[in-house]
């Protein structure tokens, strides 16, 4: 292991010594000069680990040598040391992209400091996150085990994206152990969605918030506090993309964030249509036929949105005005933008974003997009990386600016699956990987849900034999025919539809700009 070369830029470096020699016991190489020139002909000979720079020296001062060090060195960092603490001088510094900023008379605690966080950051991290995770791993296996409730399962779920974020923040070797950690928690947890999920169906009253209730729940009544909504749904979002997210939004906005449960099947026609409708997907076809479209039908599945949002407000004989608002690309953006202040008289924005949605379906389809979206880490990136740099994260900031509460949802999750599991149907049988419904469906019963009389969940049966049945964990299912090229095709692929954390629990935000 090679000691880190220091280089210590100051005119009165003889008073230094003591600072320099505890710097060397603790096993760092120290070059010094006296001027900024020196400085920068050593730096063009000698590779350093980081740069103390004084800001008072004459000749070429510490702020004029910075950036020539810069241009010479640009990664290394340069920790600026001053008697002076005028808030000018800081600005400067800091504007130059210091590393830190040390007030004279330091002391070696300060500099020692100092050199681990910009140094030894990224080891220490990691050390601190591998203990604190090993800390965890038997409080959070005796949590999977003793979770009983739904509410148990959002705390494990949060818990696990905690630990998920800290350890790939930290580069650390042990997230195979928490991926492992993970997919026992899947286990536990399809069994109780088993047990409970058709309780909750019939019985509203005692069930988690689902997607039919979000209107009722947590849109009307901010309406009804006089206050106007922008109700923004981005389609396909998980919970650990919005903790990556939140980090964007933090400088503009406050949250209230929660959690709740997507209906199954966790896919677009079904979640999302019982948000707008407030209405599971049976009562919309017994109720609106023209406004629900049958699994074998041809025609898009999610066309009828706004008319499904007219007849909820309708049915609550409520007098609220509405836009509907369907966001494919940074064009249709830039159209909303434009046109905010016609939108400004309404009660409610309803806002839906289908990037990361067709982010999962490209990943899918492209093998370019399948190596750039390779890991969940490479997933949440791009992710972020498509916040960072679209017309979105404008739209947030216009919207900090404006009085309307901002609440953030989504109609189900994602996850990565790679355990083919076999079943066999007839050609009216529906091609989701993660949910199956027909009249004769073949399939090993202790590898599913099954769901023989779809009434029980609220689901349209087309056929009086009709029955449902649903993936969980990382299974996806596969016909016999063509079984290998199938296999090779979807493992490793995000889908949707069936049980798992990252699909059923899902974030919704109420979010305040900071400006109010």
């Amino acid at each position: 292991m090679k000691n880190d070369h220091l280089l210590w830029v100051d005119d009165e470096i003889d008073l230094l010594k003591p600072h320099v020699m505890f710097l060397q016991s603790k096993g760092y190489e120290v070059s010094t000069v006296t001027n900024g020139q020196d400085a920068l002909d050593l730096c063009r000979e000698t590779t350093f680990d980081l740069i103390f720079l004084d800001e008072n020296m004459p000749g070429l001062s510490g702020l004029q040598t910075l950036p020539l060090i810069k241009e010479i060195c640009p990664t290394v960092p340069v920790v600026m040391i001053t008697k002076s603490e005028e808030e000018n001088i800081m600005d400067m510094a800091i504007g130059s992209k210091i590393a830190d900023y040390l007030i004279k008379p330091v002391n070696p605690n300060q500099i020692l400091l100092s050199l681990k966080k910009n140094l030894h950051q990224k080891e220490i991290v990691t050390e601190v996150a591998n203990t604190g995770y090993q800390q965890n791993f038997g409080k959070i296996g005796m949590q999977i085990n003793d979770s009983f409730t739904y509410t148990d399962w959002m705390e494990v779920y949060k818990r696990l994206v905690y630990w998920e974020l800290e350890l790939e923040g930290a580069e650390s070797s042990m997230t195979e152990m928490l991926a492992a950690q993970k997919t026992e928690a899947n286990s536990a947890f399809i069994k109780f969605v088993k047990k409970n999920y058709l309780d909750w169906i019939a019985n509203p009253e005692s069930r988690p918030l689902i997607s039919p209730d979000v209107f009722k729940k947590k849109i009307f009544p901010v309406l009804d506090a006089g206050e106007k909504v922008f109700f923004i749904v981005l389609d396909n979002f998980r919970y650990d993309q919005w903790r990556v997210l939140s980090n964007e939004l933090a400088d503009y906005f406050s949250f209230e964030e929660e959690l709740y449960f997507s209906i199954l099947p966790t896919a677009t026609q079904y979640a999302r249509n019982a948000i707008f409708s407030g209405l599971m997907p049976n009562k919309i076809a017994e109720m609106f036929p023209d406004l629900w479209v049958d699994e074998d039908e041809e025609e898009g599945k999610n066309l009828n949105e706004a008319p499904l949002i007219q007849t909820h407000i309708e049915r609550y004989r409520r007098k609220n005005t509405f836009s509907y608002n369907k966001i494919n690309d940074s064009a249709g953006v830039e159209k909303l933008l434009s046109n905010l202040n016609n939108l400004k008289a309404n009660d409610l924005n309803v806002v839906v974003l289908n990037f990361i949605d067709m982010l999962s379906h490209a990943r899918t389809e492209s093998k370019m997009v399948r190596e750039l979206a390779s890991t969940e880490a490479a997933y949440r990136s791009i992710t972020l990386s498509w916040f960072r740099h679209s017309s979105i994260k404008e739209l947030f900031k216009v919207l900090a600016d404006s009085d309307y509460r901002i609440i953030i949802t989504t109609d189900h999750g994602t996850i990565r699956v790679d355990n083919p599991i076999k079943v066999i149907g007839d050609r009216s049988t529906n091609t989701n990987l993660r949910y199956k419904l027909g009249k004769n469906l073949s399939y090993n019963l202790k590898e599913v849900f099954e769901i023989k009389d779809p009434r029980k969940a609220q689901l349209p049966c087309p056929n009086v034999s009709t029955s449902y049945i649903f993936a969980g964990g990382r299974d996806f299912f596969a016909y016999p025919n063509n079984f290998n090229y199938y296999v090779s095709y979807y493992t490793n692929t995000f889908q949707h539809g069936g049980i798992s954390m990252e699909e059923m629990i899902i974030p919704l935000i109420r979010m305040q700009s900071k400006k109010r």
